[in-house]
């Protein structure tokens, strides 16, 4: 969807740093929200690509002023809430206990097949591919983004919507997010890697001759040389007195 958390692309933000030696966790409650996702994730719960639409839901300042864990503490509540799990009367409830009172430690949960679930699930992932399809278009292709502005979840950035890119690799079919973030089932689609010259995307003040290879599905995509059909406006037809008189004034 269009949102504030779609920034590729933009400017204005500053340089990027680069914590030097950075750890995999800079508080307990990050690597807390870390096994809340993976727990909950893992026990079929919502898939990824409902929880990714889920943080895009975050209000814009919310979203540009908290960090990349409290995204994903935010995106938890929302899709507990909407999946049934959880209430926000049990959240502002637990909240309020914790505000009040020294934290307890956690309750103990004893259950080795889903431990042992979930350390498989961290050691082989969760692969989108779903196999060989019949690609439309071969390594090479000259491609153009659709420009669209779907008001779902998506995973074709803004700022390579309505740029021509040529296909660098064919990938297999991959669960389609736009349909699989909303309840409309997996819907695999080809998917390819597509090469956009700098130029192409920021115009003839881009840095250097750089290139940006972006992931997209076959559904964002069409031949660079295909011209959508447009239904000519009807010009009403003049009168023959009046072309006649027109015509006499013009000699």
């Amino acid at each position: 969807m269009n949102g504030v958390h779609d920034l590729g692309g933009m400017d204005g933000f500053g340089p990027v740093l680069r914590e030097r030696n950075e750890p995999l966790f800079h508080a307990d409650w990050e690597r807390r929200v870390f096994g809340m996702m993976l727990a909950t994730m893992g026990q079929g719960f919502y898939n990824l690509d409902e929880i990714r639409h889920s943080i895009e839901r975050m209000a814009p300042a919310h979203y540009l002023g908290s960090t990349y864990y409290e995204h994903w503490l935010a995106g938890l509540e929302r899709i507990l809430g909407e999946k049934g799990r959880l209430t926000s009367t049990e959240i502002e409830t637990r909240l309020t206990k914790l505000a009040a009172t020294a934290p307890a430690p956690l309750p103990a949960r004893n259950d080795s097949t889903l431990a042992d679930r979930l350390g498989q699930a961290v050691y082989a992932g969760a692969p989108s591919s779903r196999g060989k399809g019949n690609p439309r278009y071969r390594a090479g292709a000259a491609v153009r983004v659709i420009n669209m502005n779907p008001s779902g979840h998506t995973r074709c950035p803004r700022y390579v919507r309505g740029a021509r890119g040529v296909i660098e690799h064919v990938h297999e079919k991959h669960i389609f997010p736009d349909a699989h973030a909303h309840g409309r089932g997996e819907r695999p689609q080809m998917l390819y890697t597509v090469a956009f010259e700098a130029a192409e995307l920021w115009g003839k003040d881009a840095e250097g001759r750089g290139r940006v290879y972006v992931d997209l599905w076959e559904s964002y995509l069409e031949p660079a040389g295909f011209v959508r059909k447009t239904v000519p406006r009807k010009v009403p037809r003049r009168p023959r007195a009046a072309a006649r008189k027109q015509k006499a004034k013009r000699r």
